[in-house]
């Protein structure tokens, strides 16, 4: 099998290798079929996207959205070479597959407009599916409603003209999309369990998603959510595009 592509830009350790190996556990893949790319450590590699099944890029704590001027160097370098591996991807429409930080890749290189009108704070939604979500292959096997863990500073406000909207919550119009056949980006985290929510939320406890006076609540709540279903995401796109 050829193997699948994880794009990463968390810098902290801990997190980046619990997102590794989530993505591992819920697509369903062992080591040698994920190869895992670092952005924040070093530039894009000279990539053959006919070399890997799928593409995916997880989530990240740089925001699309944030003014250029405050953007550091290496957020202007990742988003600069995402943008460029994007010209390949729709355009051959390559399996791609972007949690929450894709929806703002994706989005822009498409067209939508990415702020901070929808943001979500750290917690479980119900996530609905629309008429095309439950067509879709990529969504096979959800029930029309579903929780998953969400958390962003930014997110769709004006869908690209030709993607289509496959799921939404109450508190953000856009949570998966798709453009071409192949190519979908979600708001929400299909890789994420309770312990690996919780393991961000205090990794990020000062970055801006919650009030920091707020740490302990929002732990609290997620420890009464339930989330069950959402992880069967990344199951679907590895299992349709492994080859």
């Amino acid at each position: 099998m050829k193997p699948f592509l994880l794009l990463a830009t968390r810098a902290d350790d801990d997190v980046a290798d619990a997102e590794h190996a989530a993505v591992l556990r819920c697509g369903g893949l062992d080591e040698g079929d994920l190869v895992r790319v670092r952005l924040e450590r070093e530039p894009m590699p000279d990539l053959d996207v006919d070399a890997y099944s799928g593409i995916v890029v997880g989530g990240s704590p740089f925001c699309t959205s944030d003014p250029e001027e405050e953007k550091t160097p290496t957020q202007v370098r990742v988003e600069r070479e995402l943008s460029t591996l994007l010209d390949r991807v729709v355009e051959q429409d390559v399996p791609f597959l972007g949690a929450c930080y894709g929806v703002g890749t994706l989005g822009v290189h498409q067209g939508g407009v990415v702020d901070r009108t929808y943001g979500e704070p750290i917690s479980a939604v119900p996530v609905t599916l629309t008429d095309a979500g439950r067509a879709d292959p990529l969504l096979d096997g959800l029930p029309d409603t579903f929780s998953a863990f969400v958390g962003h500073k930014e997110a769709l406000t004006v869908p690209p003209p030709h993607a289509v909207v496959l799921a939404r919550s109450a508190t953000c119009p856009v949570q998966v999309f798709r453009v071409g056949e192949n190519c979908y980006a979600t708001q929400f985290h299909p890789e994420l369990d309770l312990d690996g929510i919780v393991q961000r939320v205090n990794a990020y406890r000062d970055e801006g998603y919650f009030p920091v006076e707020e740490h302990q609540q929002v732990l609290a709540d997620l420890r009464r959510t339930r989330v069950e279903v959402a992880h069967r995401v990344l199951r679907n796109f590895v299992d349709r595009y492994r080859r």
